[in-house]
């Protein structure tokens, strides 16, 4: 695990996240970021298909996208515009967690992770993360399944979209999401990670 180098003015910065900021936020255990003081960690995870970035409150984890260490302040943006509070450097249980977790997912050792989330979405966009989550390790669904699984089956696009918005990848395995016809579709890591997160999984189960 690589802790990212942050801007300065992020690395000791702590504050309470407003209650007003935390509506439609919501996760494995009902967490509320505006609970209580939280802190933003973020870090980088080295994978087959690349570093990715990640983050976690005290409660969870909240990003798991690829990326380079030249796209944090990127991500540290979208996280503080999320949570209402910037990142910090330092350990993370979850995201000590999430480093293991991920080394034994890609060796084909683990189909489910037991981390805690915190995501933030639009009602309908968490009921479609609720759905992904649903979808068996080395399976697929359509986007059309998934829209008829959140019981609104003219919204095909509008799950492609929330698919896509996805903030935590791989743990919600938006990659398991494909067209009507079979083909890939579309991924925000790119289709070259998809076919290999698909491929990993079904030679697991084979």
């Amino acid at each position: 695990m690589t802790h990212l180098r942050l801007p300065p003015r992020n690395q000791r910065a702590r504050r309470r996240v407003d209650a007003g900021n935390a509506t439609g936020y919501t996760g494995i255990m009902n967490h509320s970021p505006a609970a209580v003081t939280e802190a933003l960690y973020l870090t980088q995870v080295e994978t087959p298909l690349g570093p990715m970035v990640a983050g976690a409150t005290a409660q969870g984890l909240c990003l798991l996208e690829f990326g380079s260490e030249h796209e944090v302040e990127e991500q540290a943006g979208r996280v503080q515009q999320l949570f209402g509070a910037p990142p910090v450097e330092g350990p993370n249980p979850h995201l000590e967690t999430l480093q293991e977790e991920l080394a034994r997912y890609f060796a084909g050792q683990l189909r489910e992770f037991s981390l805690p989330l915190v995501y933030s979405g639009t009602p309908f966009q968490r009921q479609v993360w609720d759905q992904l989550r649903r979808i068996p390790y080395g399976e697929t669904r359509s986007y059309e399944d998934i829209a008829i699984a959140v019981r609104n089956p003219k919204a095909v696009r509008a799950v492609g979209r929330a698919n896509g918005l996805n903030p935590i990848a791989i743990v919600i395995p938006c990659h398991r999401v494909v067209n009507k016809s079979g083909r890939l579709g579309g991924y925000g890591g790119g289709l070259g990670r998809k076919e290999y997160l698909l491929r990993l999984e079904r030679s697991t189960l084979s």
